[in-house]
């Protein structure tokens, strides 16, 4: 097992790892929000590859504030062995390398395995604290749509 850095090569992998996961998508989950994390931080996308099979990633993400922390996923066949824990523990190198000196996790607070995960990392739930999401993908393309309804072109 190899940990690396993502290439665009990989963006189909990746996509199809975190589907046999089986976990939430985002808006983002895309080709192309892929293609920019990594046309902005080449190295934020690490992957977990057993021979050519990326098997687990993890988006290790630096802001110059904070490191973030994003889908950590382990395919279902390569669980259990310490994978997420090696992912994590690289991902956390690397944020440190770059001056982070504190590190956050996105978590689903319904999926009991990955928060006993975090926490028995060292990781601590912040109670006091709430994210909040705006999709602004969505609103562009609704904005296009009434624009285009509304202009004379469109009649």
């Amino acid at each position: 097992m190899v940990l690396r850095s993502a290439n665009p090569r990989d963006i189909d992998s990746v996509l199809s790892l975190w589907e046999a996961a089986g976990g939430p998508s985002s808006t983002s989950d895309t080709p192309e929000g892929l293609a920019r994390l990594l046309a902005r931080n080449p190295d934020a996308l690490l992957l977990a590859e057993s021979g050519d099979e990326v098997i687990g990633s993890l988006i290790a993400a630096w802001d110059g504030w904070r490191g973030s922390f994003y889908k950590l996923v382990v395919h279902p066949e390569h669980r259990r062995r310490g994978l997420a824990t090696k992912l994590l523990t690289e991902g956390e190198s690397r944020l440190r390398t770059q001056g982070a000196v504190r590190l956050t996790a996105i978590v689903l607070e319904d999926d009991p395995v990955a928060m006993a995960f975090w926490k028995a990392a060292g990781y601590l739930r912040q109670s006091q604290q709430t994210r909040f999401v705006r999709h602004i993908a969505s609103e562009r393309t609704t904005a296009r749509r009434v624009a285009s309804k509304s202009s004379p072109a469109a009649t």
